[in-house]
């Protein structure tokens, strides 16, 4: 955990495990203080934390506790596993998953990974080894993992997303926007993207004059700075938001998107088949986001600027697209052709499959 990408597709498994087995007994673990511990609860499930995080790539008093954490979460993984008896471990990623996974694995628990990403981390790199199965979302994964535990299933997306159709004008509604006008939404990830947040200040003005809308998830460190800036363009239909709960109607009014390039973003927009601007975040391990947007971009699929260059030329990039619909027609056919429609229960089946096989 840690981000929305590994907590949404893990809640949309648990709910596709939940609608196959109405029975079924699901536990989260999460990382303690992490998002987790909030989003998990208010989609209905239980869940214990454990103390981990992960390892800073400077030197911080943080890393120095890394040992300590990694043995602590170890020693409660197997208390969490000896207490709920599972049948299956589900890794999504994250921090838990690492120590949950291996204790699970070495005790003999049916285990599988569900990789986002079109390079894997390091965590899941080493699990590989150990489990039984491995979700991908994208061809090619057998460079970083063996081949006959590769299942290519897509990222489950949150269910809300998948039926988003006809909801454009209860969307409109909610954010208060006029139908006449081109929309842009801009998503910077659930914990907000500090260079796009402050390349969007500096558009806001260009915006208005072209008559463009704007629903703008900015996250919680960055939204009282975007409320005082999108104040004076309220009626414009400039509006700023820290969190979207309901991004279906999100996705519906949006004619264009401009977002980080998580993989769970990047699946909900192949689903959502909109299309956008992809600003790859920086700041992730092994630069894994470049890589996912690069996928898109091989197809014409979508537009990648930079981070690096997003302040300068982001506005003019947005400004241009949106105002040539050849281009953004052909962006939206070809992102729908890497969409997958049923990944959660796809991988729902298979974990029940190899639950029954292992009896």
């Amino acid at each position: 955990g840690g981000t929305g990408g590994h907590i949404f597709p893990a809640i949309a498994i648990a709910n596709a495990l939940r609608a196959l087995e109405p029975s079924i007994e699901i536990l989260f673990v999460g990382a303690e203080g992490k998002m987790e511990m909030e989003k998990v609860p208010a989609a209905g499930y239980n869940i214990e934390g454990l103390w981990i995080s992960g390892l800073q790539r400077k030197f911080t008093l943080s890393n120095l506790l890394f040992p300590f954490k990694v043995i602590s979460s170890l020693l409660r993984a197997r208390k969490i596993l000896r207490n709920f008896k599972p049948n299956a471990a589900i890794g999504t990623g994250g921090f838990a998953s690492g120590p949950m996974l291996r204790v699970a694995a070495n005790k003999g628990i049916v285990t599988l990974i569900q990789e986002q990403n079109s390079y894997p981390g390091i965590t899941n790199k080493i699990l590989s080894k150990k489990v039984n199965k491995i979700c991908v979302a994208y061809s090619g994964m057998e460079k970083y993992f063996p081949k006959e535990k590769i299942l290519l299933t897509g990222n489950p997306v949150r269910q809300d997303i998948l039926s988003f159709e006809g909801k454009r004008e209860r969307g409109l509604e909610a954010f208060g926007l006029r139908s006449d006008k081109k929309i842009i939404l801009v998503i910077g990830g659930s914990l907000g993207a500090r260079t796009i947040n402050e390349s969007i200040i500096n558009c806001l003005e260009t915006f208005a004059q072209n008559n463009i809308q704007l629903v703008w998830q900015t996250g919680k460190g960055f939204y009282e700075t975007a409320k005082q800036a999108t104040a004076k363009y309220e009626n414009k239909g400039i509006k700023a938001f820290d969190f979207i709960q309901k991004m279906d109607h999100a996705y519906a009014v949006a004619d264009m998107v401009i977002s980080r390039a998580g993989a769970s973003s990047v699946s909900e927009l192949c689903l959502v088949k909109k299309p956008c601007i992809l600003i790859p975040s920086p700041n992730v391990a092994e630069d894994h986001q470049t890589k996912n947007a690069m996928a898109l971009v091989t197809y014409n699929a979508a537009v990648l600027i930079k981070d690096a260059d997003a302040r300068q030329i982001l506005c003019k990039k947005a400004l241009a697209l949106i105002n040539d619909p050849e281009q953004c027609y052909k962006l939206s056919e070809n992102i729908a052709r890497l969409a997958f429609h049923d990944s959660a229960n796809v991988i729902a089946n298979e974990i029940l499959s190899l639950i029954n096989s292992s009896k």
